[in-house]
């Protein structure tokens, strides 16, 4: 034996059990739209900080923007990437029975919606997840979703008849408009202000954060503050980069989850303080006063379509939930 060989095998029995030669990181791919600084990034901002540093760096995560939500869940599907932040519209074709949370004035506010994704309800629509290749950290949100368009003031159900309007690749959020008379466009988030500059649609529905982050005010005039639907968001990860973490580095995940929708909710708290007044400077007109009533009792006709397939139990449970139940 060479004395070459001799002072390799000498350092390799030097090494501790398990040991590497070189510090060594995994990189975890975390893909959302919408910006950084926004209720989504917070979210990813605080789930990096926490999970890098509960796992002692060895795990470093990387932001990517992607404007389709439909292809990231697909992408935390097949192990492309390893997490996403996502609205619930597109997550409907993966895992259906979120769906109904997408229901028309479902939630009576946001301590309802917030109250019940919290509870047993939420956790349970959480374990639908894995059957569909998905793993499910927690809910966060958008917030409730509002009415912009280039037409007209929308006041009351009668002014949306007519509006071609955006929604996300959602058959609930597609009823409800066609009860309220508008044509509604499915399509993704990233062909949305192309096709509101083209004048393809005439208006979209989205949260103020969301509103605020993608500057909808530069291509809409008229914002409705309709409040029609509550948007939850979902934090998801790939089953099989999940399946590879020790105990102590899955509890760090879900820590990292709780925090990011800590973050998160916070942040859509902030934004709807203060997005009205600051869309208002930008120039759009806003309807603030809106007979919420009116839209309901628009609505209710075509209640039956637009609950069409989904759990009529689960719903009367949200409905009736309040806290400690």
């Amino acid at each position: 034996m060479t004395m070459s060989r001799r002072l390799a095998m000498v350092a390799a029995l030097a090494l501790p059990l398990g040991a590497a030669p070189a510090f060594a990181q995994t990189q975890v791919t975390f893909q959302h739209p919408i910006g950084i600084n926004s209720h989504y990034g917070a979210g990813t901002t605080a789930f990096k900080e926490t999970f890098e540093r509960l796992t002692n760096n060895r795990f470093r995560i990387v932001y990517q923007r992607n404007d389709n939500e439909r292809e990231t869940i697909e992408a935390v599907q097949i192990g492309t990437i390893e997490c996403t932040i996502t609205s619930t519209g597109p997550v409907g074709n993966f895992v259906p029975e979120t769906r109904n949370l997408d229901v028309p004035f479902l939630f009576r506010d946001t301590a309802h919606a917030r109250g019940v994704l919290d509870s047993q309800i939420g956790q349970d629509l959480l374990q639908r997840f894995p059957a569909r290749g998905i793993f499910a950290v927690a809910w966060l949100e958008n917030g409730f979703r509002h009415m912009t368009n280039s037409r007209r003031e929308v006041n009351t159900p009668a002014d949306v008849r007519g509006l071609k309007v955006r929604t996300m690749e959602n058959p609930v959020h597609m009823r409800a408009f066609q009860t309220l008379g508008a044509l509604p466009t499915p399509m993704a988030f990233s062909e949305l202000v192309p096709a509101l500059q083209q004048g393809t649609v005439d208006g979209q529905e989205n949260p103020i954060p969301v509103i605020l982050n993608n500057n909808l005010n530069q291509v809409q005039r008229f914002l409705t503050l309709t409040g029609h639907v509550y948007s939850p968001a979902l934090l998801l990860c790939n089953p099989g980069f999940v399946n590879r973490l020790n105990a102590a580095d899955r509890a760090a995940l879900m820590q990292a989850g709780r925090d990011a929708a800590a973050a998160n909710r916070a942040r859509v708290t902030s934004d709807e303080q203060t997005g009205v007044d600051e869309l208002r400077r930008r120039g759009m007109t806003v309807v603030t006063q809106v007979d919420s009533a009116a839209f309901q009792a628009a609505l209710a006709g075509g209640s039956a379509q637009i609950e069409q397939g989904l759990d009529s139990a689960l719903l009367r449970r949200i409905r009736e939930w309040r806290p400690g139940s």
